[in-house]
């Protein structure tokens, strides 16, 4: 990759922090030239496993869609003109879901009506569904022809001031879509409502793009893995970890960004974590870089004498694209590409706070959409509402903030309340909230009741 290919690019390791709206904008602009290059595996894939997955090629349908003039009642099927006050109608028969009208048969003729059910094929001659509700049955006997004996007889009547239009209570054959309409884009995400669709095509599988790998790396001497240890049982206890000394902490960030990845429609690849060290943190990105297409560290991004991760990138001749956002939390992340090599090709990577909310805040906002990407989807767009607040709230301006916020739905209006929190690392408060209240970088107050934005999770 050549240098300054894409906006925003620059080999210097340090450079001021840029805005959030830059930031995203540099980020939508590799993402978008992933997409034009193309190069997303396509693999056939069951329906239910193709869930949360990217659509590799058009989805086609094989039929019209209804493949019949669909009634959405259960009543009578009827010619709207024959309603009329007082006047029954004779039932000639009666059709139900999964039957057709027997062939040869004469279509429905003035004065007659079908009982009819719901998801059933309006009969030929019909043009209208009354409804059961809307209807009155009775009984009588139709004179026999030449004499013949007189048979009892079914007739209808419409409620007294009840009327149907032609097309009332059914959905026109091919309303939905025509056989051969693109009903689904390549890249459209497949979820419960896409995989339904599918199956009313009568597709068993239907090609995807393949999962993208992506390298997840934790770095920092205080880190202890917590698969690495060996687990002690004890009777009635059941299975508990040994304990680390006090000045250590679990690593807790790889496994939240593992279970982002999946998520996202990723397959997640956890590395060991990292020590603050050149030569072992170099020996773990050279893993990650070869695993993946994308590598996500955290950790080792900010401005302390031990956070060598652009240190170790630069001395790879990676390409930075920025270097800091003027955003909260999420400030220190970093964003760039390390050149092809013999044994693999170009990479993208992420340096991300090493703070966890700072981290799961940057990945939603900032490496989803790049991961959208490489998994063959088009067009993200982050998960962005608009609520009204309940409480005031007072910021600082100059970064946009993401704050652990709750909204609740349960109104008309949706209502977003900041969640009391430490900072950047409580993660109690971050798993009480969810979604992030998004307070922009140029006020200092945000009023009660007023419409802010919101970051869904």
């Amino acid at each position: 990759m050549q240098k300054n290919q894409f906006p925003g690019s620059s080999s210097r390791v340090t450079a001021p922090p840029i805005s959030f709206a830059e930031a995203c904008s540099i980020i939508a602009a590799h993402s978008t030239a992933i997409q034009s290059a193309g190069g997303c595996e396509a693999v056939s894939c069951d329906l239910l496993d193709a869930l949360g997955r990217r659509l590799a090629a058009p989805l086609i349908a094989d039929r019209d869609q209804p493949p019949f003039p669909r009634v959405t009642r259960d009543g009578f099927a009827v010619r709207a003109q024959d309603l009329t006050p007082g006047m029954p109608l004779r039932v000639v028969g009666q059709l139900r879901a999964g039957e057709s009208w027997p062939s040869g048969t004469p279509p429905l003729a003035t004065g007659e009506a079908i009982e009819i059910m719901t998801g059933a094929p309006l009969p030929p001659g019909a043009d209208a569904v009354l409804m059961i509700e809307h209807a009155q049955e009775g009984d009588g006997e139709s004179s026999g022809d030449n004499g013949s004996e007189a048979s009892p007889q079914r007739f209808v009547l419409p409620l007294a001031s009840r009327t149907v239009a032609a097309g009332e209570n059914v959905v026109p054959q091919a309303s939905e879509a025509h056989r051969g309409d693109v009903l689904l884009e390549p890249g459209t995400r497949l979820g419960p409502e896409q995989v339904a669709l599918a199956a009313s095509c009568g597709f068993l599988s239907i090609p995807v793009y393949a999962k993208p790998n992506v390298a997840i790396l934790a770095t920092g001497d205080e880190l202890v893995d917590r698969s690495a240890l060996t687990f002690l049982s004890e009777a009635g206890s059941g299975d508990r970890q040994p304990p680390i000394p006090s000045h250590q902490i679990y690593d807790s960030n790889s496994h939240a960004l593992a279970a982002l990845v999946h998520q996202a429609g990723a397959t997640a690849l956890r590395q060991r974590p990292a020590r603050d060290q050149l030569d072992d943190l170099a020996d773990c990105i050279l893993q990650g870089l070869h695993a993946a297409p994308l590598l996500l560290l955290t950790g080792g991004v900010s401005m302390g004498k031990f956070d060598l991760v652009e240190e170790v990138f630069a001395g790879m001749g990676a390409e930075f694209y920025f270097t800091g956002v003027r955003m909260q939390p999420g400030k220190p992340v970093v964003f760039g590409c390390v050149p092809a090599s013999a044994d693999r090709p170009v990479r993208y990577f992420f340096g991300l706070p090493g703070n966890p909310v700072s981290a799961m805040v940057t990945f939603r906002v900032f490496v989803e959409p790049l991961l959208a990407a490489l998994a063959g989807e088009r067009n993200w767009q982050p998960n962005i509402a608009m609520a009204k607040l309940a409480v005031e709230f007072r910021t600082k301006p100059g970064l946009t903030r993401f704050l652990p916020a709750h909204l609740d739905a349960s109104s008309l209006v949706p209502t977003v309340t900041p969640i009391r929190t430490q900072g950047s690392g409580d993660l109690a408060a971050n798993a009480h909230a969810n979604c992030y209240l998004i307070a922009p970088d140029d006020c200092d107050r945000l009023a009660a009741n007023q419409l802010v934005r919101v970051l869904l999770r």
